[in-house]
């Protein structure tokens, strides 16, 4: 059983924090990016590198997945994500992109800028719950962001 719960900021210690999550805005649609082992599309975001801020790796794996060079970026909440006994916690952002490249990282094959959320997710038990929450609480709140 996989469980997954929202959070508050600073809920949980940024060292503790092992995956940043990047709701993209571009044109006023968003980013969804499609893995080159994959079929289906997830959120931007990734694995925090060592020695790495979660703002950090929010940054470096926008860039990677959409090639945005130019954007305004907020942490928006904490998510944790259960399996029996373990726990791993991510954090959640959203960036206004004003400007992106074309080129990827070599794991990204391709994005899809959407109005809404995708019908099939890689992660279907976890990213929509994010997306959910991001448009329930956050999305017209989303122009309150800092700047890269």
């Amino acid at each position: 059983m996989l469980k997954v719960e929202c959070l508050p900021l600073l809920e949980i210690e940024d060292d503790k924090l092992d995956f940043a999550v990047i709701i993209a805005r571009y044109k006023n649609k968003y980013f969804f990016v499609r893995h080159h082992a994959r079929e289906t599309l997830e959120i931007p975001g990734g694995h925090r590198e060592l020695d790495e801020t979660i703002e950090t790796c929010a940054k470096r794996e926008l860039f990677e997945e959409t090639g945005a060079v130019d954007y305004r970026l907020r942490p928006l909440f904490i998510y944790s994500v259960t399996k029996g006994d373990f726990t791993d916690y991510g954090q959640v952002f959203f960036a206004e992109v004003f400007k992106k490249e074309r080129q990827l990282h070599h794991e990204i094959i391709d994005y899809q800028l959407l109005k809404e959320a995708p019908e099939e997710w890689t992660y279907p038990l976890i990213q929509p719950l994010l997306f959910q929450e991001f448009k329930k609480n956050f999305e017209s709140d989303s122009y309150k962001t800092i700047e890269n």
